[in-house]
């Protein structure tokens, strides 16, 4: 059994019978007014969006704790992600990121509008709608794109972001395997409580400015999850193995050349894909300014194979003792699993602690 989560929205008319023309334009004007100042999509989207009518709006798939529409006008598509439970925050910090890639002028990246709050509570985020082909495009070309933003793109404020941002609402697939094997044995009411946590769940992401990479990664990175893991679970076994490899971190890094790269920061497959002329587009990101390998952390739940490493490293040369770092920009990811959806991925975070701690002297 799957669950299918739908989007369902409410539409209405009214219908003046036996009423003049002239009244009944009036008062569609007068209602079409109304809607619009009580409505900052609808009113954006008439006026700075160039539009003179929307003529139908659709959800969405592939979000997970937003609702995702598609605005059609008549001066194109626009989406629209609208959040009913927290400020603007989180979404200024989403078209942030988008902008920054955007500017680029590397990789396509859907064009953010317009964030603002909801008049009922909430917040939302206009963008560019891109139609999407049916594939995630050549591998090739991702990632010499990809390396062509990190290499266009440096910070001079050194690492981290302009604000702090979330890191993790990627959970569609996550949410599936656990309805197979929850649904057994749960009671519905339980299950749908449940549901909603995973549907509502991210981590908040560091991104003060720092000088120094080692020390931006090891504490806004490393020890953030590694005590949250020890809030969350009171997991000391794998806070006070994680401090260890933290304070041996700068051995992994020497004779490397590091600079401020604009990263998208959650880089897996269900954020990447490919327009209708099958060039590469990622989305939903968790920016800031750091190590391009950094860049990889996700790759265990990306399918980057062959053909993207060595179009990317022809743009952004290998470094040395890459492979020997490889992991360590996985396990920010894992214990980052670890604590939004539990034990499973523990072992995985707690396997490459240790692995570290044998090869770099404690």
């Amino acid at each position: 059994m799957v669950a299918h989560v739908s989007v369902i929205s409410f539409s209405s008319s009214c219908h003046l019978l036996h009423s003049s023309p002239q009244l009944s334009l009036s008062l569609h004007k007068t209602i079409a007014m109304a809607t619009m100042n009580t409505d900052p999509v609808r009113e954006w989207i008439l006026t700075e969006g160039k539009a003179t009518q929307i003529t139908g709006i659709s959800p969405v798939g592939g979000g997970c704790i937003n609702l995702a529409s598609r605005y059609n006008t008549d001066a194109g598509s626009f989406f629209v992600k609208t959040n009913r439970s927290i400020g603007p925050e989180m979404f200024e910090g989403e078209a942030l990121g988008l902008n920054a890639m955007y500017e680029t002028n590397s990789i396509r990246v859907p064009r953010p509008y317009k964030v603002g709050e909801l008049p009922t509570g909430g917040s939302y985020i206009i963008m560019e709608f891109i139609e999407f082909g049916s594939s995630r495009g050549d591998q090739a070309v991702l990632g010499r794109k990809l390396a062509e933003m990190h290499k266009a793109a440096k910070s001079e404020k050194g690492f981290g972001f302009h604000v702090n941002n979330t890191i993790g609402r990627h959970v569609y697939l996550f949410l599936v395997f656990q309805i197979y094997n929850w649904v057994d044995y749960l009671e519905y009411n339980v299950l749908i409580k449940r549901i909603i946590g995973i549907l509502a769940c991210s981590t908040p992401q560091i991104n003060t400015w720092t000088s120094d990479w080692v020390d931006f990664y090891a504490e806004h990175r490393l020890t953030f999850q590694l005590k949250l893991a020890q809030q969350q679970f009171g997991d000391s076994a794998i806070y006070e193995k994680g401090q260890r490899l933290v304070k041996n971190l700068g051995a992994l890094f020497e004779d490397v050349t590091i600079e401020p790269c604009l990263l998208h920061g959650d880089l897996w497959s269900g954020n990447i894909s490919s327009d209708k002329n099958g060039e590469p587009v990622i989305l939903d990101p968790a920016c800031y300014y750091g190590h391009n390998e950094a860049e990889f952390g996700m790759s265990w739940c990306a399918g980057f194979g062959g053909s993207f490493y060595n179009a990317y490293f022809e743009v952004m040369p290998k470094q040395p003792g890459f492979e020997k770092r490889r992991d360590v920009y996985l396990l920010y990811h894992y214990l980052n699993h670890y604590n939004l959806f539990g034990s499973g991925y523990r072992s995985s975070a707690m396997s490459i602690i240790n692995d570290y701690l044998r090869i770099l002297k404690d």
